[in-house]
Order: C-alpha cells, then sequence, then structure tokens
C-alpha cells in the first residue's frame, strides 16, 4: 500500500512538473521556417548557400527578397531554375518566407584562398558601386539595393554578366542608366575583380 502511493505521488508529481515546463520555441517553429524548407536544396539550411553559383539569402532585406521573388515569378528576371520556387513562395507565404530569411544568420564560409592582386583591383572599382550598395557592399534597405558583401564569387560574377549584356534590367529608370553607364566601362576582368572583393567581405 506504502509503495503504491509513493508510486502514484511520482506519477502525479512528473505530471505536473511536465505541465508548468516552459518550452522554447525551436528553429522551425516561425510561421516561415517550415514554407521555406522548399529554398534549403539550393540555399542550403536557414539560407546559408555553401556552393559558388547560388546566392547566400540568410539575413536578405525582406523588401529585396520579396522583390526577387515577384520579379522572378512575373518573369522580370528570367530564370528557368528560379520562375517555379518563386511561384510557390508566392503562393504559399511570401511575407513569412522573407522575414524568415531576414532573421537569419549568416554562417562563416570555409576560407577561399583569393588573388590579393585582384581583391585589390576590385576594391578600387568598387568604389563607383558604393551610392547604391553602400561603401562596403552592404546594401541599402531604401532604395531596395541587395548587399553584396560576403556572397559567393560566382553568383556575383554571373550577375554582373548579366547586368553587362543588358540581359538583367532595373526598373527605376535612373539606376537603370546608372547601371548602363558603369558596366559600359567594365570588362570581363573587371567582373572577377570585382566579385573577388566582394566575396572576400565577412
Amino acid at each position: 500500500m506504502v509503495k503504491l502511493t509513493i508510486t502514484v505521488f511520482m506519477s502525479t508529481s512528473l505530471v505536473l512538473a511536465l505541465a508548468i515546463i516552459r518550452v522554447e520555441a525551436g528553429p522551425l517553429d516561425s510561421p516561415g521556417a517550415q514554407k521555406s524548407l522548399v529554398c534549403s536544396a539550393c540555399h542550403g539550411s536557414a539560407g546559408n548557400a555553401s556552393g559558388n553559383a547560388v546566392p547566400i539569402i540568410a539575413g536578405i532585406n525582406a523588401n529585396y527578397f520579396k522583390k526577387a521573388i515577384k520579379d522572378y515569378a512575373e518573369g522580370k528576371r528570367p530564370s528557368p531554375e528560379m520562375e517555379p520556387y518563386s511561384k510557390y513562395v508566392m503562393q504559399f507565404g511570401l511575407d513569412d518566407i522573407a522575414d524568415y530569411f531576414a532573421a537569419q544568420k549568416k554562417t562563416p564560409r570555409p576560407a577561399v584562398k583569393a588573388d590579393a592582386k585582384s581583391i585589390g583591383r576590385g576594391a578600387t572599382l568598387a568604389s563607383q558601386c558604393g551610392a547604391c550598395h553602400g561603401p562596403k557592399g552592404d546594401g541599402d534597405p531604401g532604395s531596395v539595393s541587395p548587399a553584396l558583401r560576403g556572397q559567393p564569387a560566382g553568383f556575383l560574377q554571373a550577375q554582373m554578366a548579366l547586368f553587362g549584356s543588358d540581359k538583367r534590367k532595373l526598373d527605376d529608370a535612373g539606376s537603370e542608366e546608372s547601371k548602363k553607364r558603369i558596366f559600359k566601362g567594365l570588362a570581363e576582368s573587371d567582373f572577377m575583380d570585382l566579385a573577388a572583393y566582394y566575396s572576400s567581405l565577412k
């Protein structure tokens, strides 16, 4: 009888203890977390892409993310890879997914050996990019200009090639003219140097 009473008391105490434990939110508990899992195949866990050709979207400006997704979905920014995924994001929760990635922190990427001279040349060339992308490539939330700092060199170089060939355009007429003027004076080797510089910034 005593043994039974002790067992019942311990069981009741355990239930009560479990009832008052405060459960902390996990990494997949935010509204956009589970919806964003489809993005992880290319962009990595929490938006920290590990490849050289795919952008890191952890910590991305939410407004820029939403604009980019809309442009992909509407065909303003042609991409056979991104078009179907952008339409998924539009359908299942653009605001939630944008907020989720904006709240994520970048994780340190493995060090990539880069040509110091190329980085130096890129730093000089980057002076003309600062008006839109900031003096250190941190972007401008006001004008919805993306951050370039720490992005993979392959991705940056590919986007500059699209801008240089006029296959990627900007909505604002003034910005589009400035883009054309800047890229008119850049060679393909300059794209490599700029990409090396911005990818070297942590």
